[in-house]
């Protein structure tokens, strides 16, 4: 059967639809369809998907991406929350289309059971809700599942911390997750008119590239991340206060802090990756 055939542009055809199919906009997950076709065409090109692709799509809603990665002829795996825009999806934009796959729950607990048996994608598209937007890309990186590209609409905020380098006022514990495995960049910047509703906030598209070599290898990745995590714990202590929480010798946290060049009073900001990755080696010795 054919994709279905629905303007996702006009407000007007999706208030209708989800009046027939007794749904509203539920705020608790954040929802905000994005109705400019200029950008959805724009953000299915920075995808960048053909037919051999496999694709994650998370928060698909009732299939404005969905429909134009479809017709590159890749195969779709959409990861959606609401049951409402589920019962759209199955019974009526994609019923019998072959490369399109619905997975039905909170994509934060049901990705990994796929990623388990079929490993990662080729690719993520995500237009995330802005309250799980972060937590989802840090629980993919965290678990080491890394598609080649991700491509995500998140509030512009967020893909400022993303895209952050050392010194900037953004740069953040984030920034690094995001970045030892990943080339980020803000790929364009959307006005809120393009979304119904419109939201308070301002959205951007990030385009996350692996880099053909990580900044930390993937075998010390999780013990990297691990400390990351605690440098940034508190951000106004410096790094010696925030390294008791190893539970570590304050002896042996001074002399790896001695052998990697980082002053104690240092503050967990000021620190690039090479600095964090010297610092993990000698704490672990």
């Amino acid at each position: 059967m054919a994709i279905w055939d629905f303007d996702y542009s006009s407000v007007s055809s999706i208030t209708r639809l989800l009046e027939e199919n007794g749904l509203g906009m539920t705020k608790k997950f954040g929802q905000n369809f994005l109705i400019s076709a200029p950008t959805l065409d724009k953000i299915t090109s920075l995808c960048g998907a053909n037919e051999s692709s496999v694709i994650w799509e998370v928060g698909p809603g009732i299939g404005a991406l969905t429909t134009r990665l479809l017709q590159t002829g890749a195969k779709v795996t959409a990861f959606e929350i609401d049951h409402g825009f589920c019962r759209i999806l199955r019974e009526k934009a994609y019923v019998d289309v072959p490369n399109f796959r619905l997975i039905e729950g909170d994509a934060l607990k049901t990705w990994k059971d796929i990623y388990e048996k079929e490993g990662a994608p080729d690719m993520i598209c995500a237009n995330l809700p802005y309250n799980v937007g972060s937590v989802f890309i840090a629980s993919v990186i965290e678990n080491r599942c890394l598609p080649s590209r991700m491509v995500y609409t998140l509030q512009s905020e967020v893909v400022e911390r993303i895209c952050a380098k050392m010194g900037d006022e953004q740069y953040s514990g984030f920034s690094i997750l995001t970045g030892i495995d990943y080339d980020n960049r803000e790929a364009m910047k959307i006005k809120s008119g393009c979304f119904f509703p419109s939201p308070n906030v301002d959205s951007s598209v990030v385009v996350m590239q692996k880099r053909q070599n990580p900044l930390v290898p993937d075998e010390e990745a999780p013990a990297f991340l691990n400390l990351v995590r605690v440098l940034f714990s508190q951000r106004r202590k410096n790094v010696r206060n925030n390294l008791k929480a190893l539970g570590l010798p304050s002896e042996k946290i001074d002399n790896a802090l001695t052998q990697s060049g980082i002053s104690p009073s240092e503050r967990a900001e000021k620190l690039s990756v090479e600095q964090i990755l010297t610092l993990e080696r000698n704490l672990g010795r």
